[in-house]
């Protein structure tokens, strides 16, 4: 549209081409199938390559006890405002009184009440997601607002009264194959166990490891943390020596059930000297009621994340740290509800030289295992996307990795500065790729979201005439995007002759290999898998990583091959 000034500043003919080109180029459709796709190459890159892939979930915190009871929701607004701390900060923005929120007000009553607030969200990725969740979910293309909330209740809530709206239904939707929880090192992982043990369960549920607890150590309930940790573990917490002990121990435990990542909520990066004495001293201290001074906080975090990193290390697991949050803002609000319920924010502390040492104290001693860094403020892009240079290797494409736009940067201005900082400064065609980091069982048309903005932002590139208009690279890039690479961590064999196995494997695999590199070890890439194999400087010992493109069996079965080999 043009304004009475405009007209006044335009010649006739300026006049007539405004209106030409308005009339050859009309308002696009509402969140239609080209949405957020911006040219032909954009749109052939989604639709062809990334529209479909499958979803690997490798970080969220939906309920692994809800997967296994197949939970049938209520209603829509158990199903779309239940613990979706987004759609709360949203309605609180807009002046909604709490009982609508997080209080006792019925279902139906919040559901309206967030159906009012939400056209108040132009700009705002709530708007987006909550019509992908009507659209991919239920089908449901009318826009929410006061006027169509009651409508779109009946239909969605007949919908979810059937069984294929249960919990499994409603995830098998969306393509996923695998969903890593979030866990404490106490959990009993029950119910990941069972879903393992269901043959009707369609996709994979994996646990990740969260030790933030025993990290906090200045934080109040840690004693009756270290007890329950005894108590899980069978090993008596003591000293800082013996809860080491008790850690591994449910490490492993994890390692048995299938976890192979870690997360790690590092609100800021600590770093001190990673003494044993100091750390041990901190740990006595904190244990008798005793105050601790910054130094031994410090100490204490280091050299636990340094031993964790080593466990991690020699298990072939990796590692996030989530970077930034300032947490808890609201005392009030935090006395009422507890955590986690939409009053953190962004944290604004310099984060490089304690990130720097404590990645350095990691890698020293070679401990340094497969790591995903996330920043929430988006002025640490560039210190994370430069950081991750400074600790590659291992033969690993990709070891260190920038996560993807977290938490309040996963929009699209936050997704496109998180992949514009990482393509360059980094390997944006090494990238890991999305995942939901949610409480909700319906937030996967975030990756519909990722995956139109990723293709987008490479259709410019290609338009520009900055990349070539190669679909077959082009085409791989994305998927890899998509799928990421199931990989079977770094496996080590201690061997008599590693040298003559090494050759062994590659006279095995060299005419199926397209590409084989001996820049550290050897590297034999295939079509839909890869592996790098080198040996320790140290002792006789074969180092095997296996990766393969979004197949987990495949990934298994070559590994499996590969150990065969090495051990005849």
């Amino acid at each position: 549209r043009y304004t009475c000034r405009h007209f006044r500043t335009m010649s006739e003919s300026g006049i007539r081409k405004a209106f030409k080109a308005k009339e050859e180029n009309p308002l696009k459709p509402f969140m239609d199938q080209d949405f957020l796709l911006e040219n032909d190459v954009a749109k052939k890159l989604y639709h062809e390559y990334a529209e479909n892939m499958p979803i690997y979930d490798y970080h969220c915190h939906i309920s692994p006890s809800m997967i296994y009871e197949n939970y049938q929701f209520q209603n829509i607004g158990e199903l779309m405002l239940g613990g979706d701390h987004y759609k709360w900060r949203v309605m609180l923005s807009n002046g909604v009184d709490e009982k609508f929120i997080r209080g006792d007000a019925s279902w139906h009553d919040k559901w309206l009440a967030f159906a009012a607030s939400l056209k108040y969200c132009i700009g705002n990725p709530m708007f987006h997601w909550t019509h992908l969740e009507l659209r991919r979910v239920f089908g449901i293309e009318e826009i929410l607002s006061e006027k169509t909330a009651e409508d779109i209740w009946n239909r969605a809530n007949a919908l979810l009264a059937t069984e294929e709206y249960r919990c499994r239904g409603l995830i098998e939707k969306f393509g996923v194959k695998i969903i890593c929880t979030t866990d404490d090192p106490v959990d009993d992982l029950d119910h990941q166990i069972k879903i393992a043990q269901d043959p009707t369960c369609k996709f994979k549920v994996y646990p990740a490891w969260r030790p933030d607890k025993v990290l906090n150590i200045e934080r109040g309930g840690f004693v009756d943390y270290m007890n329950r940790l005894s108590r899980v573990s069978g090993i008596h917490c003591l000293n800082l020596e013996s809860m080491m002990q008790a850690l591994e121990s449910r490490l492993d435990f994890f390692h048995a059930h299938g976890a192979r990542l870690s997360d790690h909520a590092l609100d800021t990066v600590p770093y001190g000297v990673p003494s044993t004495h100091i750390a041990g001293e901190a740990f006595r201290k904190a244990m008798s009621g005793a105050p601790l001074t910054e130094a031994e906080i410090a100490s204490y975090k280091t050299y636990v994340l340094v031993e964790l990193a080593r466990m991690y290390k020699a298990r072939g697991w990796a590692q996030q740290y989530h970077i930034g949050a300032m947490r808890n803002n609201n005392p009030r609000m935090f006395e009422k509800y507890g955590p986690d319920v939409g009053f953190d924010s962004i944290d604004d502390t310099c984060i490089a030289e304690n990130l720097s040492k404590l990645l350095a104290e990691e890698e020293r001693a070679g401990n340094l295992p497969k790591t995903i860094l996330y920043c929430l403020n988006p002025k640490d892009n560039y210190v994370i996307g430069t950081m991750l240079g400074n600790f590659q290797g291992d033969g690993i494409p990709g070891k260190i990795q920038f996560g993807s736009g977290w938490w309040f940067c996963d929009q699209k201005y936050g997704m496109e500065d998180q992949m514009h900082a990482l393509a360059s400064l980094g390997l944006l065609g090494r990238f890991v790729g999305m995942l939901t980091d949610s409480r909700s069982f319906i937030s996967y048309p975030r990756h519909e979201y990722f995956r139109r903005i990723l293709c987008n932002m490479i259709g410019k590139w290609v338009e520009n005439g900055e990349y070539p208009e190669d679909y077959d690279t082009l085409g791989e890039l994305v998927r890899d995007r998509m799928a990421a690479f199931p990989a079977s961590g770094e496996i080590n064999s201690k061997l008599a002759h590693p040298v003559e196995a090494i050759n062994r494997v590659e006279q095995h695999f060299s005419r199926e290999a397209l590409a084989v590199d001996r820049t550290d070890g050897i590297s034999m890439t295939f079509a839909n898998w890869r592996f790098n194999l080198r040996s320790s400087n140290t002792e006789p010992v074969v180092r095997l990583n296996v990766e393969s493109r979004g197949d987990v069996p495949l990934m298994e079965a070559r590994t499996r091959t590969l150990l065969t080999l090495l051990n005849e």
